[in-house]
């Protein structure tokens, strides 16, 4: 399947049946498929406000998600559409559109909260579709942004200097658009035109008091405040006459309000040119298979009855994707090292040369594609890999060497084992006749090019294991004299014992050689570890600096409300944060 994905129409990604929600298999394929950085857009809402038209427009078509034209709701759980994205090539649009809310059909509506709460954890943008003005009924009816400490953890942990865990929800909840549908008023405050947004703003204002009303008025507010930093609204007017409404899908664009056409036009313009790639903490960029594992994450975790928890969902990702990286780099390192090295190599030094820029290349591959590899767990697994795929290739390098050099011995040597077994050398003189075409052929063997660097050990096995021909020729020769036998004698053992000698150095040589090998590799790894480090930390204190800059706003929108209390509870909070700064679970090997 290709990369870019084609969806003719939407699939349920998350159905809920029977008050159970459950990954739709079929959805999972088509994520996992989609290898481009993902923009996910979700919108919520109550039942029958009008999110599926949205979202349908967002796809570029008429019709797709289901629009109903009753009072009941028709998405059941999470629906999903993938399209290319419009304005961003190599990228995709993944549309997440969710069941009305307080559907009155529905007894239970504890999984109204859950579909909230995942919408806001799978998605870059979180739209929330409502009728009418923000008043305090609207307000009333957004109650689940309340209850989201009790749905979702950032940490699997609490924090030991007692900071609530939702202080870190700012830092990544997606940015958050309220579309408020069939809007009727007039955009002013004081007698002076103004924007949507800043609508909004004034709508986010807090009334001064202590009494349970006045709590009950604040606390959405203050949680729409303080979860989400990057806010925006859009009104659109009612799009036809009520008894047209039910045919929305339907109708010809001039059918349709002007200002409404026009209105939608803006919105889907905004959501197209500013919804970001959907990131996890750490700069992590989310594709298709990324986003298929936080699907099922966070759902397996709310059916065994925990909170989905950011942190946990990142890390078991991590796992999967470290796991995966580590077979890249092998894949990598074989794949380069097959093309590039022609065995058998005249050393072993030869081949270390080579195999070092490849190793170094295999590590690089590993680097880009892991993340929170905690202790270094995955990068050690690498490296134990990596050393013995190079011990891999150094016995195939020998064994390679060995069998050239065998056949080589034997259509070098085979005519004078021949002239032995017919007698040849089998006279007076015949020994000395017989070292004489031996140390010929000797030269002749050490001058053929490609033996490799087992050369001198075979040609030494197959002396010695021709060492009773040579014996019983000398033994035979009547030539020489008993004193003249056992010079020769000892003079093949001298022989023997230097070759004996220049096998150990060679075998030193050898290790040391390994052992040199062995640091540079863990140098490299080191290098390579210290550089990706730097590169989180500089991301993870740009995360860290943006919050403490948007907690810090809203502290001094606090304090010019004059609400003392929450600007310094938040000012507590902030120093926490500052002390805390920002973390990062990483170890030198």
């Amino acid at each position: 399947m290709a990369s870019e994905i084609h969806m003719l129409e939407p699939m349920c990604l998350i159905e809920n049946a029977e008050e159970q929600l459950m990954v739709n298999q079929d959805a999972l394929g088509i994520l996992s498929a989609i290898k481009q950085p993902v923009v996910v857009v979700a919108i919520v809402g109550l039942y029958r406000t009008g999110k599926s038209y949205l979202m349908n427009r967002l796809a570029g078509k008429k019709t797709g998600f289901s629009l109903g034209s009753t009072v009941q709701s028709h998405t059941k759980g999470i629906w999903m559409w993938c399209v290319p994205h419009p304005q961003n090539p190599g990228h995709t649009l993944v549309l997440l559109d969710t069941e009305g809310l307080e559907d009155v059909e529905k007894g239970d509506n504890q999984n109204d909260c859950w579909i909230f709460a995942l919408a806001i954890l799978l998605s870059s943008t979180f739209i929330y579709n409502s009728i009418g003005t923000i008043n305090q009924q609207a307000m009333d009816q957004l109650h689940y942004v309340t209850e989201l400490t009790d749905l979702i953890k950032s940490k699997s942990l609490p924090e030991q200097d007692g900071v609530d865990d939702s202080a870190n929800f700012v830092g990544f909840f997606p940015t958050f658009v309220w579309a408020l549908r069939d809007f009727s008023l007039e955009l002013e405050a004081n007698g002076k035109p103004i924007t949507a947004d800043e609508y909004l703003e004034l709508s986010l204002t807090l009334k001064k008091g202590s009494d349970k009303k006045i709590k009950s008025f604040n606390e959405p507010r203050l949680c729409i405040r303080k979860f989400f930093s990057k806010r925006k609204c859009f009104v659109f007017d009612r799009p036809a006459q009520r008894k047209y409404l039910s045919k929305l899908e339907t109708l010809r664009e001039e059918d349709l309000s002007g200002e409404f056409v026009e209105q939608v036009a803006e919105f889907t313009s905004y959501i197209f040119s500013s919804s970001g790639v959907k990131t996890l903490s750490g700069g992590i960029i989310v594709n298709g298979p990324r986003l298929q594992s936080l699907v099922l994450t966070y759902v397996n975790a709310i059916r065994s009855g925990e909170l989905p928890c950011m942190e946990n969902a990142v890390l078991t990702l991590a796992q999967i994707e470290n796991s995966a990286a580590v077979q890249k780099a092998i894949e990598h390192y074989e794949e380069q090292m097959n093309q590039k090295v022609q065995l058998p190599t005249e050393t072993l030094q030869e081949l270390l040369d080579l195999h070092r820029p490849i190793e170094s290349e295999a590590i690089e591959v590993f680097m880009k594609n892991s993340f929170k590899d905690i202790d270094q767990k995955f990068q050690r697994e690498l490296g134990d890999q990596l050393v013995a795929k190079r011990d891999a290739f150094v016995k195939k390098n020998m064994d390679v060497s060995s069998a050239r050099c065998s056949d080589l011995l034997e259509d070098i040597f085979g005519p004078l084992e021949e002239e032995v077994k017919q007698g040849t050398f089998s006279k007076p003189g015949g020994y000395y006749l017989f070292l004489q075409k031996k140390q010929e052929l000797e030269k002749k063997y050490n001058q053929a090019p490609g033996k490799g660097l087992q050369a001198e050990e075979m040609l030494k096995k197959y002396f010695e294991s021709k060492e009773d021909v040579a014996e019983t020729l000398l033994r035979m020769d009547k030539s020489l004299t008993e004193a003249a036998k056992e010079i020769e004698v000892e003079r093949i053992k001298a022989e023997a014992a230097e070759a004996a000698n220049r096998e150990l150095e060679n075998k030193q040589k050898k290790l040391e050689l390994l052992m040199e090998q062995k640091e540079k590799s863990y140098q490299e790894h080191v290098k390579q570890l210290t550089e990706k480090m730097q590169k989180e930390r500089e991301q993870l204190i740009a995360e860290h600096d943006k919050m403490i800059s948007y907690k810090l706003q809203e502290q001094e929108r606090l304090l010019k409300e004059g609400f003392q209390n929450e600007s310094r509870k938040l000012h507590q909070e902030i120093e926490s944060i500052k002390r805390r700064g920002p973390r990062q679970k990483c170890t030198i090997l």
